[in-house]
């Protein structure tokens, strides 16, 4: 394991590099209009009530990808650093007093 380097763990309540929440916004959304497109595109192959699904599909993902898109950091959880009754240790004992 000589190439791979140290992992590198999360000890604070910070949140994301704000540049970093954003490129997975813009993710989400590009996946979202990706779909939105093969809906369009599958409607012009297909017929019968699968089109007027799939043309639905094309009709809505914009609103469903925008509301996503600019949902921002509130939307995603970030795992609690609180501890747990369970997890607290006792205190260490104070040191001797001298006589």
């Amino acid at each position: 394991m000589a190439g791979r380097p140290d992992p590198v763990y999360r000890i604070t309540g910070a949140g994301a590099a704000l540049s970093e929440e954003q490129s997975g916004r813009t993710r989400r959304y590009l996946i979202s209009m990706g779909i939105r497109t093969l809906c369009f595109l599958g409607a012009i192959v297909v017929s019968g009530p699968m089109r007027w699904v799939l043309i639905v599909g094309a009709v809505c993902l914009p609103y469903v990808a925008v509301i996503f898109a600019n949902a921002g950091k509130d939307a995603r959880r970030r795992p609690s650093i609180a501890v747990s009754p369970e997890q607290t240790r006792p205190a260490l004992p104070a040191e001797p007093t001298a006589p």
